[in-house]
Formats: structure tokens, C-alpha cells, sequence
């Protein structure tokens, strides 16, 4: 039976990801039907992005999964007109980017290269940083890419702590959760990395209290959800010199208006939402493994908790 298959992403999309899909759909044995156009009552599966045209669900009733081609799902997870199994892309070119960001921003500001690109001609004072061992990492956020970039960083030799909302056991990394265990992932934190998914219980995570337990002069780095972070909070523990600075890659509105005290401020970084971008050939393995999880009754890959919002 011939399956149809809904591209539901920006047109610009397509021709990168049409050619890769059906090449995944081959390799899986699926007879797919893959277009941008089906008629809603005929598709069978919906690859989807939140910036894509559909946002009402109601008419796809004979849909069996939604498959959202981003790692975040908060701009979808509360449509009420979705009633269908919902997954989330973990890919590994998206993991792979992450981890090598919060890698190559971490190495940056534990060895202050900063230091040396803003020297000036004469000026030969000389800074010797700590080794890696001698760096604490905090990540906020175990799930598939904090563990990778928690395992990288390990790697190097940082010791790193990984605080999430239930306990988890990743090789490497101390784990914590609960709250007594971010008090305590916090007040260890020389580097703070914010990997946690957007939810109520998250937004605002980093706030006046908070930040107050960092050690002086941390550095955090967010390539998370911007509503993480109390902006004004963050703004004001850096002109204290509490926090000596913010890489962020994620912000509240997106692009960030140009009037933005980020933009402007010395001790911030702005990186454009780059930090993990799903990898076409890679995402297509996924989804297409998926539909072969759907098509034989199997559970699909990374599904959605509704209740918890990823």
C-alpha cells in the first residue's frame, strides 16, 4: 500500500529534503507518496516544522504520527487540533552541532581567548589559565544533547555536572536533580550551560536567585530556549561583574531586534541560532525509521510527553 506523506515545512525546504527522504524510504521499503500538497484527509504521516504552513490538524484524520524535523516542540505541543502521537528529531548531525558548540564557546572562554583577540600592539601581559580539570562545567538539561556535550567536555578532561528534573546516569558526568541538586549543580557552575526544553517549569530558571549562586565571574552559555533566562536579571548580574559573560544562541523573540541590550553590551555574545541545526540526510534516517515503526506497530522514536512538554 502506497503511503502519503505530507511535507509540511517552508517551501525552500523541499528541494534539500525530497531527495534525501525518498532515498531513506527506499532503503526502509516503504512505497511512499511524498509531497507538499496531499489532500489533509488522505495523509497517512505529516513531516513537519512549526514555521512550516500547517497549524490546524483537524482535517488530518486519517494521520498516524506528526514528526517534527526540529529538536523543540514548544511551538506545537499545546495545538489543541493535534491529537496525533507527536515525535521530536534526535538526529545525530543536530547532536553532533550542539555538542561541538557548547565544546568550541566552552574552550573559548575557560583558555579567555577573548583576551588575546582584543590585544593590542606592545601589550605582552601574560595569563595563564587552569587546566581542564581545574574548570567546573555545569549543564542544565540531560537529555540526548546535553549528554553528548557533556560527554565531549568529559572528554577533555572538564569535570561536569549534569542537573535534570528526574535522576539520570550518564558515563562521565555527575548527575543530579530535584531541587536541592541545581543548588547545588549551580554553586560548582565556572561554566553554566542551558540545554533544558521550554516549559513552565523552566522558563526563568536562571533568575536573581539563581544567578546569585553561581561563583563569581561564571560564564553562561545558551544555546537552549531563550525564555531560560531572566533577561533583565542576566543584563544585571553582568554590569555587577557577578557574571563575566553570556554566549547566548537563543532569545525570546528571533530574530533579536536590533534595539536589544544583547546587541550592545560587552560582556554578550550573540551567535544567530546556529548552534544546532537538524542535518537533512541524517533527519531523513529518522523519520523514515519511524514510519516503518508506525507502518509495523512498533513505538515510534523520541515521542512527545504531552504532560511534560517534550
Amino acid at each position: 500500500m502506497t503511503l502519503n506523506v505530507l511535507f509540511a515545512a517552508r517551501p525552500e525546504r523541499w528541494e534539500t529534503y525530497e531527495p534525501v527522504l525518498k532515498s531513506e524510504f527506499a532503503a526502509q521499503g516503504l512505497d511512499v507518496a511524498l509531497a507538499t500538497d496531499h489532500p489533509p484527509e488522505t495523509v497517512d504521516y505529516i513531516i513537519y516544522a512549526p514555521n512550516g504552513p500547517v497549524q490546524d490538524f483537524t482535517a488530518y484524520t486519517r494521520c498516524k504520527a506528526v514528526m517534527n524535523l526540529w529538536a523543540g516542540v514548544e511551538q506545537i505541543v499545546g495545538n489543541e487540533s493535534l491529537t496525533q502521537p507527536l515525535t521530536r528529531m534526535v538526529e545525530e548531525g543536530l547532536t553532533g552541532g550542539m555538542a561541538e558548540w557548547v565544546t568550541g564557546h566552552t574552550m573559548r572562554h575557560h583558555l579567555e581567548m577573548d583576551v588575546d583577540l582584543a590585544r593590542k600592539p606592545g601589550d605582552w601581559s601574560q595569563h595563564t589559565p587552569p587546566l581542564a580539570h581545574e574548570r567546573p562545567v555545569t549543564i542544565l538539561g540531560l537529555g540526548q544533547l546535553g549528554q553528548a556535550a557533556g560527554q565531549m567536555l568529559a572528554g577533555i578532561g572538564f569535570p561536569v555536572t549534569g542537573w535534570s528534573r528526574t535522576q539520570k546516569d550518564v558515563e562521565g558526568i555527575t548527575c543530579l536533580s530535584g531541587d536541592d541538586g541545581l543548588l547545588e549543580a549551580l554553586k560548582t557552575a565556572e561554566i553554566l550551560v542551558l540545554l533544558l526544553p521550554d516549559t513552565p517549569a523552566t522558563e526563568n530558571i536562571i533568575n536573581p536567585e539563581t544567578l546569585a549562586l553561581l561563583p563569581k565571574g561564571a560564564v553562561i552559555l545558551n544555546p537552549g530556549r531563550g525564555a531560560l533566562i531572566d533577561d533583565d536579571a542576566l543584563l544585571a548580574a553582568l554590569d555587577l561583574g557577578h557574571i563575566a559573560h553570556a554566549t547566548l544562541d537563543v532569545f525570546r523573540t528571533e530574530p533579536l531586534p536590533e534595539d536589544h541590550p544583547y546587541w550592545h553590551h560587552p560582556k554578550v555574545t550573540v551567535t544567530p541560532h546556529i548552534a544546532a541545526e537538524t542535518r537533512p540526510a541524517t533527519a531523513a534516517r529518522v523519520v523514515a525509521e519511524n514510519i516503518r515503526r508506525g507502518e509495523a506497530g512498533e513505538p515510534f522514536l523520541y515521542l512527545v510527553d504531552r504532560d511534560q512538554g517534550y
